[in-house]
């Protein structure tokens, strides 16, 4: 019952603290007849964005990621202009990762996880559990719950342009921290994935967490970070 009435309370109690934050502007689009399909990998593909922090719009790094090998995995090298280099992103097979660098640290999956929706059609949604682990540390597993949907065909403009994307949500509600002092973990997310170019245009993310003797009320805050792609090629 406590699981149920968590499950309805806390995305509202995270929600009415960030509605005011401003989203990207965009022109809704019908969906397309035949979905497109995403742009497949190739050694030397490149994104770059510039990563903001939401709550102030300061300019906090601009990122470098590079698709460097597609066998026996497909490999993603990430350099940070303030930081140097990144964990790499590693994928299974094209749109499947099984080390995602997006949070801090990194996590090393168990089973691969779509990094989009595995059906590019509006109204698609997916539930996914595995486990991870924290890269060069294999002593200790954590659980990790992915719920994935696509929202809506959408027309947005970013630095690098103007680009068709579908627009989807990733939450990962109730999750295990590598952290033994959090008892309670929420992370969401909003994306607009560009087919053409085989990546999202803008990714936007947070997360809260508890620990023992704090309501989610007043849950610490991680980064809530904007990344918005400035080029590509």
């Amino acid at each position: 019952m406590w699981h149920k009435l968590c499950s309805l309370v806390l995305p509202m109690l995270l929600v009415s603290c960030i509605t005011s934050q401003p989203y990207p502007t965009t022109t809704p689009l019908s969906a397309p007849i035949n979905p497109p399909s995403m742009r497949p990998p190739q050694v030397g593909q490149q994104w770059v964005y510039q990563v903001r922090n939401v709550f102030n719009q300061e300019l906090v790094d601009i990122v470098t990621e590079t698709v460097v090998s597609l066998k026996p995995q497909i490999r993603i090298e990430r350099a940070s202009q303030k930081l140097g280099r990144l964990p790499d992103e590693i994928q299974d097979s094209w749109g499947y990762v099984v080390q995602d660098p997006q949070w801090n640290p990194a996590q090393r999956f168990q089973d691969a996880l779509p990094l989009w929706p595995e059906k590019l059609t509006q109204g698609w949604s997916g539930f996914y559990r595995t486990r991870y682990q924290i890269p060069n540390n294999s002593n200790a597993s954590y659980y990790w719950g992915l719920v994935s949907k696509a929202l809506q065909w959408e027309r947005i403009s970013v630095p690098a342009g103007q680009f068709t994307v579908l627009k989807y949500h990733h939450e990962n509600p109730y999750f295990e921290s590598n952290d033994v002092f959090r008892v309670g973990n929420y992370r969401e997310e909003d994306i607009w994935l560009s087919p053409e170019i085989g990546r999202w245009v803008v990714r936007r993310s947070f997360g809260r967490y508890i620990t023992q003797g704090v309501y989610w009320s007043n849950a610490y805050w991680e980064d809530y970070l904007e990344w918005e792609l400035i080029s590509w090629k």
